[in-house]
């Protein structure tokens, strides 16, 4: 990956809150990916402004590192492909179809991101992925098995095989809901390797595409150790830690505006109507 030199490890560990070693290791990678997960939150202001964000390592590192500012997939990912880089591991991209709410495997297209991950000593590689968002999303990395139920930071989930007509296997990650007592599944996809340019793709037509989700109201997904909080549009939802689900209705602009800079953390930017 490029211009990995306008990338600021420290800085990134610090806004992260990561302070344990930094051995390219199965413990540091869990580690950088729990504390990512739950210190930088998802949201899509700058596509609901009409712009697709940049993924420069230099424009990460001073919207989500030094700004009051998350991010959506693709900024994500990138952010902890660079981190994973330097210190260590050897990283590749994913891509994925998200089935979470979708009729089928195929109703979307490939465009969520993700990130393969080889840890010095394990046999198999990781699926990593800070960029989903959901309460089902993962808060520590997983192996790449099939088949395996994995544990982590209070999350259930596991990869299952999916029938495909193409040359390479289809695996689906599933979350496990606690309230429905029953596992869904979040996203699909193949380990054929993605690379940057694929990802600049993607992001400009999830970024400015007037037909996608992204463009057309506010998205924001924020998790804490005890809750997981979601906007969408003008929805807020919480789901705790034991599984208990509320939501309520913002009332209007200035109640958005507060919730997302109080309870997301964010600043939104200036001129920037949420619920117009």
């Amino acid at each position: 990956m490029a211009a990995i030199e306008q990338f600021d490890l420290d800085a990134y560990l610090d806004r992260i809150g990561r302070q344990g070693g930094r051995q390219p290791g199965l413990e540091t990678l869990r580690g950088v990916h729990l504390a990512h997960a739950l210190s930088l939150p998802f949201e899509n202001l700058d596509p609901l402004s009409g712009r697709a964000p940049s993924l420069a390592p230099g424009d990460l590192m001073a919207k989500m590192i030094h700004g009051p500012r998350g991010g959506y997939c693709y900024e994500q990912n990138t952010l902890m492909w660079l981190a994973l880089e330097a210190l260590g591991f050897r990283v590749g991209g994913l891509a994925a179809r998200v089935v979470l709410g979708a009729p089928t495997p195929w109703s979307r297209p490939r465009t969520h991101m993700m990130l393969r991950v080889e840890v010095p000593g394990e046999p198999e590689p990781y699926l990593a992925d800070v960029g989903f968002g959901a309460s089902g999303s993962l808060l520590v990395p997983i192996p790449l098995i099939t088949g395996t139920e994995s544990e982590g930071a209070g999350r259930r989930h596991r990869l299952l095989p999916l029938p495909s007509e193409g040359p390479l296997e289809l695996l689906e990650l599933q979350a496990y809901d606690r309230q429905e007592r029953a596992w869904v599944g979040q996203y699909a996809f193949t380990l054929e390797p993605f690379a940057a340019s694929d990802y600049e793709v993607f992001n400009w037509h999830v970024g400015t595409n007037p037909r996608s989700p992204f463009t057309r109201r506010p998205y924001l997904q924020r998790t804490t150790a005890e809750r997981h909080l979601a906007l969408d549009g003008d929805r807020l939802t919480e789901t705790r830690a034991d599984g208990t689900v509320t939501e309520r209705k913002l009332s209007d602009e200035a109640e958005a505006r507060r919730v997302v800079e109080e309870e997301f953390g964010i600043t939104v930017p200036e001129g920037l109507t949420l619920l117009g």
